[in-house]
């Protein structure tokens, strides 16, 4: 569950919070480790939140080397200015919390989150992290129908129906 507690997010904020333990889900990394803010991208773990782990991974599947890192698999370059953005002094789950919703900001789908129009938040941050529909990146994608009963089961609240084109 995301440490980052609904109130400091003010209104919307459990939806917010639901929207970041659905993104984990997608990422896979909810429930290894530290609930994945220890996480590496291809499952190691790393022991030290002073910063990004900023560790470069072989992933033979995809053929390519990540960086990615945390319960919202960050990439270094994203962290790092995530970083200077926002002030974060460390890459503790909090912050995590935090860059991730910079990011939904970023993708100008916080309003959505917010209001319960998942479907529309997914489709903007679909770039963003490469495991949402959509997405694009020749990566595994993570299908509506079981991201919709994931963030509902965090708590969210869905405004419409979930799956439906808004």
């Amino acid at each position: 569950m995301a440490r980052i507690t609904a109130a400091s997010l003010g209104t919307g904020g459990a939806n917010i919070r639901a929207f970041l333990d659905m993104i984990a889900f997608s990422e896979g990394t909810a429930g290894r480790g530290d609930d994945g803010y220890n996480v590496l991208v291809g499952g190691a773990l790393f022991t030290s939140y002073v910063s990004h782990p900023n560790k470069s991974v072989w992933l033979p599947r995809y053929a390519v080397n990540s960086t990615a890192a945390g319960r919202y698999q960050f990439l270094n370059k994203t962290w790092k200015n995530l970083a200077k953005q926002l002030k974060l002094r460390d890459f503790s789950p909090v912050l995590q919390d935090l860059g991730a919703v910079e990011l939904i900001r970023g993708r100008d789908a916080l309003e959505d989150v917010r209001a319960g129009r998942i479907d529309a938040a997914i489709a903007k941050c679909a770039k963003e992290w490469a495991s949402l529909p959509g997405a694009g990146y020749g990566q595994r994608e993570v299908s509506m129908a079981k991201l919709a009963p994931t963030y509902v089961a965090a708590g969210g609240r869905v405004t419409g129906k979930p799956g439906a084109t808004t």
